[in-house]
C-alpha cells in the first residue's frame, strides 16, 4: 500500500466532490483492497494526515470535513463543510481552480447569520471576530472539539456572551485579517505528492510570521 497515493486520493475526492471517496473507490486507485484501504488510513490517522470515527471512517482530513462542524463553504460549484473558521478561510488558497468562495456560518453568541466572500488576494472586511478555545499544544488531544470551538463571532460582546454562557475559559481572539493570513498558507502543497506536515518548530515559526503571539500558540 503507497500511502501518499491513499493520502491524495482522501484528499483529491474532497477537493472534487466535497465528500470523502468509498473505500472502494479508494482500493480501485491503490490496486487493493477494503481491509487494506482501512489499515493504510489509520496509518495516516496516526501520522495526523486524517481524523477518523470509532468505525475508521474519515471524518477530516484538514482542512475539508465529512461533518457539520459549524461552516459551510461554497465554491464555483462545490459545496464543503468547514472544519472551522481556520480551515474554511484556507480553502480557497488551497483549491486554485476556485477564485474566491462563500464561507457561511452562525455566531455562537448571539445565533446570527455571518457570511464572507474569502479569496486568495485579501481579508474579508468585518467587525467580526474569530476565537478559538483549544491552544495549540492541546489541538490534537481531542481534534474534533478543537475544531468544533474555532469559531467566528459578530463582536467581542458576543464572544464574552458566549463564555458566560458555556463556562468556557478565553482562548486567543484574532481580527478577520489575522485568521486570512493564518490560513492563507497553512496548507500549502497539501494536495501535492510529497507534502510534509510542520514540525513544532516550522509551526511556530509560521505562526509569528503571521502576527500570533504568546503562550497560547506555543511561543513564549
Amino acid at each position: 500500500m503507497d500511502l501518499e497515493t491513499l493520502r491524495l486520493g482522501v484528499y483529491g475526492g474532497f477537493a472534487r466532490d466535497g465528500t470523502a471517496p468509498s473505500l472502494d473507490d479508494l482500493a480501485a486507485m491503490c490496486g487493493t483492497d477494503r481491509p487494506g484501504v482501512r489499515a493504510g488510513l489509520r496509518a495516516l490517522a496516526e501520522q495526523r494526515h486524517l481524523v477518523l470515527d470509532t468505525e475508521g471512517r474519515v471524518l477530516m482530513a484538514h482542512p475539508f470535513s465529512s461533518i457539520n462542524l459549524g461552516f459551510s463553504v461554497m465554491g464555483s460549484a462545490t459545496l464543503w463543510w468547514g472544519g472551522c473558521a481556520w480551515d474554511s478561510f484556507a480553502l480557497p488558497h488551497l483549491l486554485r481552480e476556485e477564485s474566491d468562495v462563500l464561507v457561511a456560518t452562525r455566531c455562537p453568541g448571539c445565533g446570527a447569520a455571518l457570511s464572507w466572500v474569502v479569496d486568495r488576494h485579501q481579508p474579508p472586511a468585518g467587525p467580526e471576530v474569530a476565537h478559538f478555545l483549544v491552544p495549540a499544544t492541546h489541538i490534537w488531544d481531542d481534534v474534533v472539539t478543537t475544531c468544533a470551538n474555532q469559531r467566528l463571532f459578530c463582536s467581542p460582546a458576543c464572544v464574552q456572551a458566549w463564555l458566560e454562557r458555556t463556562g468556557n475559559r478565553r482562548g486567543y481572539q484574532m481580527d478577520l485579517a489575522t485568521l486570512w493570513r493564518l490560513a492563507r498558507g497553512w496548507y500549502a502543497g497539501r494536495l501535492e505528492r510529497g507534502y510534509r506536515r510542520r514540525d513544532p518548530a516550522g509551526a511556530a515559526t509560521y505562526f509569528r510570521q503571521v502576527g500570533l503571539r504568546g503562550s497560547f500558540w506555543g511561543l513564549d
